[in-house]
This record gives structure tokens, sequence and C-alpha cells, in this order.
């Protein structure tokens, strides 16, 4: 049977990319996010381009309740997941700590964070009761390094570095892998999220370097979920050549 991958948060960007990445190399496929006609779009898409099966599971990684829900109502032949890719994540606002919404905090918080907890803890008895698994979390650099006007964003890239190694120590007796991820700057819907549809604000944001691709995020990840079983990645701060942390780009001139 086909190894199975669930990646959370797959009808865009990183999580789209990799879809197809692990669709192309004969991956089976559990696709979540909260917007069911691009999810069913994608299914359509990977099933028909890859032949291989995928199901879609819709719904918001930051509703415990359905996240429950849904995993425990997978069938058996689903359960087998050999990857987690915790991709769902967002970031929202960038302004000064004193001026800040509220409002987005709790959402960057809720997804970032308690959505990456609810989803790894639904799945996790399939991987231990196996003992064997890959746990993947996408951070950030901001999860490094903190930068002005990031304050809440960065924090909960903190987090998942924190938990990221946590989870290391912790399932490190089932033989479970953990591997974090931390892209710089990548060119996705990323920041039309952040600045809530500005596009020109946007777009702003990449001016002056070649930035990375969902694509390239993608092929590292296969890279690390496809090493021998005794092999782990723990950690990996991945940039554009022109970025050296979070603040610190050589930007050509036009």
């Amino acid at each position: 049977m086909n190894p199975i991958i669930l990646i959370t948060g797959a009808t865009a960007g990183i999580g789209e990319a990799c879809a197809h990445k692990f669709a192309a190399n004969g991956y089976n496929l559990i696709i979540t996010g909260r917007r069911e006609e691009r999810l069913n779009a994608l299914k359509t898409n990977l099933e028909n381009t890859y032949g291989v099966s995928v199901l879609t599971l819709c719904f918001d990684v930051r509703d415990k309740e359905a996240v429950n829900k849904a995993i425990a109502g997978l069938p058996e032949a689903w359960t087998a997941i050999d990857i987690l890719l915790n991709n769902a994540g967002l970031a929202l606002g960038r302004d000064s700590f004193e001026e800040a919404d509220m409002d987005d905090w709790e959402t960057m918080l809720d997804t970032n964070v308690n959505g990456l907890l609810y989803v790894t803890r639904a799945v996790l008895p399939f991987m231990t009761e196996r003992k064997k698994g890959h746990i993947i979390n996408l951070g950030s650099i901001a999860g490094k390094e903190v930068y002005e006007k990031g304050n809440v964003y960065c924090a909960s890239k903190f987090a998942v570095d924190a938990l990221s190694k946590s989870m290391r120590i912790d399932l490190m007796k089932y033989g479970i892998k953990v591997t974090a991820i931390h892209p710089g700057a990548v060119e996705t819907e990323f920041s039309i999220v952040r600045f809530k549809g500005e596009t020109v604000k946007a777009a702003a944001a990449y001016e002056g370097f070649i930035p990375l691709t969902a694509g390239d995020i993608a092929d590292s990840i296969y890279y690390c979920a496809g090493l021998p079983p005794h092999v782990c990645i723990n950690d990996l701060v991945i940039t554009c050549l022109q970025q050296a942390g979070t603040y610190y780009f050589h930007k050509s001139g036009k």
C-alpha cells in the first residue's frame, strides 16, 4: 500500500505544493483545510494527475472538537498515517505591539499553536500504536529571531520551535521522528493574508530580492521525509540567497 501523508492547510501555498510533491512520488494523501471547494478541486487534480488516492477533511484546526471528530472518523485504511505535516498557519497584521489588533493575536495563537497541538494529539495514537511515524512542523525564521512589529506572530512560531523540540524528546521512545522546518521569505498568499488583501503592500514585501517559492520548501520537506529510518533532520532553517536572518537582506536596486 502507498504511504500516507496528512497535510493541514493544503489548499494553498506550501501545503498545496507539498500535496503535489508527495503525490508525484506515490503517496496517498489526507488533505485538510477550511475551504471545501478548494479541497475538492485539489483532490480531483491530484488523483487525475498522479493516480493516487486522496481523502479530504474540511475543518478549521482551531476547532478542537471538529479536529477530533474528523480524525477519529477516519476509515481504518487511512489511519496508518506515515507523515503528519502541520502546515496550517498564518500571520495577521504588521503592527507595533501597543497598536496591534488583539483579535489578530488570538487568531494567530489559536491557529499556529493550538491548531498544531489539536491535530498532533489526534493523529498521534495511530503513530504510537505502530511505533513509527514522522511529524513535520512548519515553523518560521520568525521562530528563531524576533523582528520589529512581528510580536505575536514571532511568539507563535517560537512556540512551534519549542514544541517541536519537546515532541522530539518525548516521542523518541516510540520511534517517531520530529522535524521542524523554518522558512524565511516565501512568496505565497502569506503576505496577502498578513496585510488583509492589500496586494500592493504584500508585493512590496518581496521587492529587491528573489524569494523562496512554495515548491522550494516542498522539495526540502520531501527530502527530510525520505531519509533512512535511522536518520532525522531535527531542525532546518531555509532562506533565499539574499536573506541572512529575519531582517538581513541584500536587495538589488531597480
